[in-house]
């Protein structure tokens, strides 16, 4: 199409003026602007191709050129505009490309508010087209805000990656040298890669780039940054939970509050104070407990596993936090042991759970998992395992049970990987870890039983 206009100097006709009579037809002007419009269009179709195809890169490249060019000759609808730019950060999310998806998104929110005033609620009862439009508003504004929760996310979910150390806490070495390298070259590194992203000189720009302000495409290296990020995202959930809500938007819902839930989880991860972080893993348990209390595990079985594993993990975390607060104590006790206790019974009664809802109609464990569902059971056995070794009692039969029950969540791991070689790479670390348990466990409970008889 540009070497149509190279070579002849002038848009080419519009197909319905070769039907039409000479006072009729079109002006140049007129004639680029359709000219124009088509040349957007094959950019879109190919963004399309591109995307079938596979080639991603190719695809979102296409797609931010076409959006690009929408903005530059007003031929847009400002709805479809503002949700195309948000599923675009997307794949820049997906490509770690921070910068280009925090522009997307603030362009998304910038052209979704010429989108017209939003009708009222009195309106919207009054007249059924404004009721409509009043859903659809609603809608595209939740989903724009749900690529922003995935946006703050993957932000902080990318950085604890790169600073945990091998035992999942904050490497302090890693994170003083990320600070130091932060400082050389990120200003360099983002000009000149936002020159190739930025939407046009339309005249939103200054209004994208103070959209942008609201929130860092840094990675996040402490405890406040990370919780700047992590406010922004909080707010898109409840912008999401307004529309999608749990009556009527099941599935979306609840994934909303799953998202919410790992946000405090990666909040907690930059927090030094342990209080502090089992109280936000306390809000997590808050939010999704009532839940999954509510849905039938006949309609939603695999949400219901999904929140009952999550359970189950949370409160494993706030178990070994409040572990690690006692260690700190001269001596334990008698409330930071009950709430050791109650925490591990928690773990455990959704682990179960999560275990039970394998079991086929006559109440029998798979003999063999499926794949999707192998390593959270082989993890839920060996957590429980764990947790009834962390759980303290003075009364020796009782501590003689626990071990019992210990060892059988391990022998079960490790007997089940000798029937099923093919699990072993899905559950390396824990095997391990289990395979010594068996062996060490008899001789503590036989000691222990000589002690009880004595």
């Amino acid at each position: 199409m540009l070497l149509v206009l190279l070579q002849v100097g002038k848009p080419p006709f519009d197909l319905n003026e070769y039907f039409t009579v000479e006072e009729e037809k079109l002006t140049d002007q007129e004639r680029s602007r359709r000219f124009e419009g088509v040349y957007t269009h094959t950019l879109y179709y190919l963004a399309q191709v591109y995307q079938h195809l596979e080639m991603n890169e190719k695809a979102a490249q296409y797609c931010h050129t076409t959006l690009q060019r929408q903005l530059q000759y007003s031929g847009y609808d400002t709805m479809e505009w503002a949700i195309n730019a948000a599923m675009l950060s997307q794949y820049y999310l997906s490509k770690q490309w921070y910068m280009e998806a925090r522009h997307c998104l603030a362009a998304a929110n910038v052209v979704f508010s010429q989108a017209g005033q939003i009708p009222s609620a009195e309106a919207a009862k009054e007249s059924e087209s404004e009721q409509e439009r009043l859903d659809l508003l609603q809608q595209r504004r939740a989903e724009i805000a749900r690529c922003w929760i995935k946006y703050c996310l993957n932000l902080l979910q990318d950085t604890r990656k790169m600073l945990e150390d091998n035992i999942g806490e904050l490497d302090t070495d890693r994170q003083e040298d990320m600070k130091a390298q932060r400082l050389k070259d990120e200003d360099e590194k983002e000009k000149g890669r936002k020159k190739a992203v930025l939407f046009g000189s339309s005249d939103l720009s200054d209004s994208i780039l103070s959209a942008e302000e609201k929130v860092t495409c840094n990675y996040p290296l402490d405890f406040e940054e990370a919780r700047q990020i992590f406010l922004v995202g909080q707010n898109c959930v409840q912008e999401a939970k307004e529309y999608f809500q749990l009556d009527g938007h099941v599935t979306d819902h609840i994934e909303v509050l799953q998202d919410h839930s790992a946000l405090f989880k990666v909040l907690a991860f930059f927090e030094e104070d342990y209080e502090r972080r089992c109280k936000m893993h306390k809000r997590r348990v808050d939010m999704l407990e009532p839940v999954v209390k509510e849905l039938s595990p006949q309609y939603y079985l695999l949400i219901c596993r999904q929140l009952q594993f999550e359970l189950a993990g949370t409160y494993y975390e706030m178990m070994d936090l409040k572990v690690a607060i006692g260690n700190k104590l001269e001596e334990l006790d008698s409330h930071t042991i009950k709430k050791i206790n109650t925490l591990a019974q928690c773990s455990i009664k959704y682990y179960e759970i999560f275990l039970d809802s394998l079991k086929d109609m006559e109440k029998k464990f798979p003999e063999k998992l499926e794949e999707d569902v192998l390593r959270p059971a082989m993890v839920a056995k060996f957590h429980i395992a764990r947790l009834y070794g962390k759980l303290i009692t003075s009364d020796g039969k009782k501590q003689l049970e626990n071990m019992q029950m210990s060892l059988e969540y391990y022998s079960f791991l490790v007997e089940y990987c000798k029937k099923h070689e093919d699990a072993i790479k899905a559950v390396e670390t824990e095997l391990e870890l289990s395979k010594e348990m068996v062996e060490l466990l008899p001789t503590k409970m036989e000691r222990l039983r000589m002690k009880l008889s004595t």
